[in-house]
């Protein structure tokens, strides 16, 4: 599964998920803003900019990154 820690108004984010739902990859959108408990998250994977994506065999990454997006098509 494929979690995507995201925020209100961050264009990387909806680029994010478009390029995720174009390409049928089901994934969790977690909005940081309504969780504080995600944010402490996204903090201590060492992150402070959004999107955050975390799946299954990979490294966590931040920003749209349709090269590593692409591997889970």
């Amino acid at each position: 599964m494929v979690k995507v820690y995201s925020k209100p108004n961050c264009m990387q984010c909806k680029f994010t998920k478009k390029f995720l739902d174009e390409h049928g990859v089901a994934f969790e959108m977690i909005d940081v803003t309504e969780s504080e408990a995600a944010l402490e998250e996204v903090k201590a994977l060492g992150f402070q900019a959004l999107p955050v994506i975390v799946a299954d065999g990979e490294e966590p990454f931040y920003g749209f990154r349709p090269d590593i997006l692409a591997k889970f098509a």
